[in-house]
């Protein structure tokens, strides 16, 4: 006797993988707002009135549509995001979760960027590229990665992991995990492993022209008093 046949039963997702995942970034790019901006304090507010949000929303929608080969609507996207909030990201720059750019006005994110997780964005950044090669063309940043206000990242570089890039700064070489980079051009200052530094204390990183300048007024110390102990020698010969 012939067995009925039995289909499997399948549990029916209305959330497909790319929209849970979607979903599931989306709330980490809300939270971290509220570990990261001591002015937040209310969720509407955030929701509201804050356009890194708004500008990593849609280009995250952008993003899968540049993924799919989706023509013109991704640049478009990218185009309505700029003009809305000030923030300039091409929709094949890579970014990763809970990533806060606060205020925003003037960032600018190139086409092969990548940005890795928990990364700290302030205004006036770019992560551009450094003329019309071709290719991987922007920079790489790790993960907790902080970039100060008006910093420059160019040119297809990697910058590890809990870096801190102080504001103003021009970085145009890799920078190792760890390590907080200033000036222009950027210098490496390692400061050991970090990864206790909260981004918020801007106060901790150092100045290197200070350093600079305080070590040229010890050296100038140290030749004149090798002058006062030459002269009574000079002066009897």
């Amino acid at each position: 006797m012939l067995q009925p046949l039995v289909l499997p039963k399948r549990s029916f997702n209305p959330f497909p993988s790319f929209l849970r995942n979607g979903l599931q970034t989306l709330q980490a790019d809300f939270q971290i707002i509220f570990e990261r901006d001591p002015a937040a304090r209310h969720w509407l507010e955030v929701l509201v009135c804050y356009p890194g949000l708004h500008a990593l929303a849609s280009h995250r929608l952008a993003h899968w549509l540049h993924r799919c080969g989706v023509p013109f609507f991704p640049r478009f996207i990218s185009f309505l995001t700029r003009f809305l909030t000030g923030i300039e990201i091409h929709p094949g720059a890579t970014i990763g979760q809970a990533v806060f750019i606060d205020h925003g006005m003037g960032v600018v994110i190139g086409e092969t960027a990548i940005v890795g997780d928990y990364t700290l964005i302030y205004q006036g950044v770019t992560l551009g590229g450094t003329g019309k090669e071709t290719g991987k063309r922007h920079p790489t940043l790790g993960q907790h990665v902080v970039v100060g206000a008006g910093a420059k990242v160019l040119g297809n570089i990697t910058v590890g992991d809990h870096v801190r890039v102080g504001a103003g700064s021009i970085v145009l070489r890799d920078v190792p995990s760890a390590c907080t980079v200033v000036g222009i051009p950027g210098r490496n200052i390692c400061r050991g492993c970090n990864k206790t530094f909260q981004p918020l204390e801007h106060h901790q990183l150092p100045d290197a022209q200070a350093v600079v300048i305080r070590n040229l007024y010890d050296r100038i110390e140290q030749l004149e008093e090798q002058l006062q102990s030459l002269r009574p020698t000079l002066t009897n010969s």
